[in-house]
Order: C-alpha cells, then structure tokens, then sequence
C-alpha cells in the first residue's frame, strides 16, 4: 500500500517537476517495518522524477537518508519517516536540493554565505509538532546554500534512546555535537544572527545610521504586518522591528476562521505575510527585540508644527528614530509565576501540547487551565499520555460545552477544580510533580506528573512601554477608535492593545487602522529635517 494518498502523491508529481538538478536519496534501512515504510516512501519520490534516483549506504541512523545533490557536498538528511508536518520539510528539501531556491531574501541568503564552517547540527522533532518544520527548513536551508553546515532532522519517536540520553523533553531541540544549540520555535532570521559572525553588530550599526523613518512599526504578527502594507502603498519610509516574522499566529495548529481561506495553518500564514511584505520597499529588523521607546518631549507652547521624533531602542542596542510608531507586539504566553516553572521548562513544564505531546507517550501528564485551549489540549494528549489530569483555579471548566462533552467520555482524563497551582516540582532533571492550594479548604496538595502543559492564556507584550503610553489594567495598550493611543505619533493595534476580540481578523483591521490613522499624522505637518 503507497504511503502517500493520491492527493499528496499528485501535488508531489507537480511539485517535483521543479526539480532540475541531478540529486539521489542515499537511504541507510534494515529489516524493520519502518525502513520498510521509509524505503517505500523513497521508491514513489524516486518514480516521479528522472532526475531523482535511490541508493543505498551505511548510517550509523537506521532508518535514514541524504538528499544529495549529484557531483557536490550539498545534502541534508532526515531520520525516521518525514510525514505529518515534516512531510512539507522533505519536499523543500528535494526541491532545494534539486536546484530550486528558497524564498529568502538576498539579505539573507548573503549572510547564510559568510557563516564560517565546518558545523554539523542535529534537530530533534516530532511529527505532530507545527513549530518544528520552521527549524528543519530553517537549518536545511542554510546547509544548502551553504554545504559548510550540515544538518539532519531526526524524529524523535522512531529514536527514543538519543532523545532519552539528551534528557529530551520538549522539541523542536538543536544540538551540535553533545550541547544543546537552541530549543523552541528558532527562526531563519534567529539561525543566521546566531552563526553570521559580525551580523548582528552590522544590524545594530545600520539602524543606528538610518535617516528618521516616517513610521517605525514593532511587531511581525497580522497586526504589525497589515499596518507595514498599508503604510508603504501609502509611499511612507516604514520599518519593522521583530523578534520573529508572523508573531504569535506561528503557534496555532490550523486557521480555519481567516476570511477567504478555508483553512490554512499558522506557520503558512506567517509565510505568506513574509512574502507580501517582501513586494515592497520595508526595511525589516529580525531578529530584535524592542527594549524601550524613548518618547519625544513636546513643549505645550510648541508651534513650530515639526513631527517629535520618538527613538525605538532594541535590546542589541539599536537606535530607531521615527515620526511615527505603531506599537503591535502582541502577546505571550502567559505563565504561572511560581517556583520550578523556568528551572524546568522544556524539561517537562510545555506550552505546546501539539508540539511535545508524542514525547509523553504513556506517561501521566497535567493540563493546568480549563478555558478552551486547556480542555482541546487535555483531549489531544489523552490520545497518547496514559492519564491527563486537568487542574483548574476556578470552581468550574470553562470550555465550550462542546468541548467538555467530548474530554467526558475520555476514560483517562481527570480534573480538579478549585486549585492553586504554588510550585512545580522536580529531580534536577525532569518534572515530577505539581503542587497546588486547594481553595476551599486551603490545604496544599500535589499530582504526580512527568509533564505539565501550561493553558491559562495569553499576557501582551507591553512591558518595554513607557510610563507616558496610557495602560488597561490588563497591561494593554489604551487606543481610540482610529487607533491611537494617549501619545502624539504613538498608535497601536492589535493583540497588545485593549481591543476585545483578539482574532487574526481583528488584528488585520486594526493594523490598517493604526497605518491610516498615522499616514493621516503625517500629511498634516511638514517633515522635520
């Protein structure tokens, strides 16, 4: 039986005729039912193209294989079986390989060719996880432009021993030889800065030089990205300040609420927003963060009708002075606050049960939060963990009915309510337990738990404001209708701000209105010098 259904075994014929450059996949496979899948994976790539041929070779990995491109030293290699999200990784790869380049931007790709070799990484995913194909293309990308780097995916799950004696207990992980490189959602942007030597201080030299921007925007998410479009189409000198291209939307599974797409994903979404604003002349600084915003002092008897410029600071030390800021930031993760929580996170303390579920096979697990997010989290991972227990501060769930139904005819998960999470708690190692107030009686008490995923919600990003930018009690960012904020040339949109829908639809409006509420500022003033 093929491994691919005919859907993706056509898209995969289409795909593949892209592919001009001689390659084979050198695969290393044994007597096991997986090498048999993985072989049998090969042969159908290997029949839908005459510029892909099969071979076999020894890997100390089994089962495994090398997408190499013929005659050179550029290849990548995946280990285990690359479907489920990773399926999308193995096809930028053959066609990468096969000599179709990646959409990246020439900025890019001239600083994946400074970076100084040899360096060989290796990145443990799992096949459910959606933010782990942005690091294996990310590392796959730059090993083959520039083939000093090499890189090879391994799935976790068909290689339980190596994930084990790492201590692996979150992915997407990176290591290089025996230390850990980089864990979590890690970027191209995030990659480069990290091996281009020298990058990162050109990056902070270059903002320092630049003439004052007609609006410097902080944020990559849809708001920030929707408001960058709307300000270059009006013909404004516009630049974005990011730690990450697509902001928080990366982490969501599946979109299917985004007006004229019936579905997409998060990472694909975040893809296609890069590419939109790539169509025009935006200078993009990622990865930085913003580390304050230095506020214009305006005189009250001011008549001069000059804009004040504010300067947004980056934590490298960057300078960025603009007419007009559009803060669109979004939000984090919003976390518990106590003991043991950052000693053990990604070591047994998650905030993607998509992502680090399948790592917790068989093993007892805890939910903390019963809104929606928490209760779809506790379903997923009853699928795989062998209990799930659901800890709730509140005196009840408060999921979508829907929801509730489905995790009550689940036979492994149970739920405590009424509950104060005070400590996570551990070996040294990994997480063993959770201890929480009972509200009503105030005893302490505890669960124990190999892994703990954390879903009480989201925090905005807003601590790097000053004192002067007017905050909700909730630390969002007070706007007006068109977007503005207290602070004259200060707008702000999105998730960080005090609008009472955070949804990705939302977040394009009031990036647009924030964009023409601040093109409207400038055209009402002359330009300072």
């Amino acid at each position: 039986m093929p491994v691919l259904n005919d859907q993706l075994s056509a898209q995969l014929s289409q795909l593949l005729t892209k592919v001009v450059a001689p390659i084979e996949l050198a695969a290393s496979l044994d007597n096991s039912d997986l090498s048999a899948q993985v072989r049998e994976l090969l042969e159908e790539i290997a029949a839908k193209s005459e510029n892909i041929t099969l071979t076999d070779e020894a890997n100390p990995r089994t089962p495994s294989f090398a997408v190499r491109r013929i005659g050179t030293d550029v290849e990548v290699r995946f280990a285990g079986l690359p479907l489920g999200h990773e399926f999308s990784s193995l096809v930028l790869a053959l066609l990468q390989v096969g000599g179709h380049p990646a959409k990246i931007s020439d900025e890019q790709r001239q600083a994946i060719q400074r970076i100084k070799g040899p360096r060989e990484f290796v990145t443990y995913m799992s096949l459910t996880c959606q933010n782990c194909p942005e690091v294996v293309q990310a590392l796959n990308t730059i090993s083959i432009i520039n083939p000093s780097i090499r890189h090879t995916a391994v799935e976790g799950g068909a290689f339980q021993s190596e994930v084990e004696n790492h201590g692996i207990m979150s992915v997407p992980v990176t290591f290089e030889g025996d230390e850990m490189f980089s864990s979590g959602r890690t970027t191209l942007d995030d990659f480069v800065s990290m091996l281009d030597e020298g990058g990162a201080q050109a990056a902070v030299d270059q903002m320092n030089q630049e003439e004052p921007y007609d609006v410097v925007i902080v944020g990559g998410g849809p708001a920030a990205s929707s408001a960058a479009i709307y300000t270059a189409r009006k013909g404004i000198r516009t630049a974005m300040v990011m730690d990450h291209r697509g902001g928080q939307v990366v982490e969501t599974e599946s979109i299917e609420n985004a007006i004229s797409q019936v579905h997409t994903t998060g990472s694909q979404l975040a893809a296609d927003l890069t590419e939109h604003i790539n169509q025009y002349d935006i200078d993009v600084y990622v990865p930085q963060w913003a580390d304050r915003l230095e506020i214009a002092a305006v005189s009250a008897d001011d008549n001069s009708r000059d804009y004040p410029l504010h300067t947004v600071v980056t934590r490298s030390g960057g300078h960025l002075r603009a007419r007009s800021v559009i803060v669109a930031s979004g939000a984090t993760w919003r976390t518990l606050g106590v003991p043991g929580e950052e000693e053990y996170r990604n070591k047994g303390v998650s905030f993607c049960p998509h992502c680090d579920g399948p790592l917790f096979k068989n093993k007892d697990v805890v939910v903390i939060g019963g809104g929606n997010s928490g209760i779809e989290a506790a379903i997923d991972l009853a699928g795989v963990a062998r209990h799930v227990t659901v800890v709730e501060f509140l005196d009840q769930l408060k999921a979508d009915r829907v929801l509730l139904d489905a995790m009550d005819a689940l036979d492994n998960v149970d739920v405590i309510v009424g509950a104060r999470s005070t400590e996570v708690i551990g070996d040294g190692q990994k997480v063993t337990a959770l201890a929480y107030e009972d509200r009503a009686s105030g005893e302490t008490r505890s669960v124990d738990t190999d892994g703990i995923f954390i879903q009480i919600g989201l925090v905005p990003n807003t601590q790097w404001l000053p004192e002067e930018v007017e905050l909700s009690d909730r630390r969002e960012v007070v706007t007006d209708r068109e977007g503005k904020t207290n602070v004259l040339g200060i707008f702000a949109a999105g998730d960080c701000t005090d609008e009472p829908y955070k949804q990705i639809v939302t977040a394009f409006g009031s990036g647009a209105t924030a964009a023409l509420s601040a093109f409207n500022y400038l055209i009402r003033a002359p330009h300072h010098d």
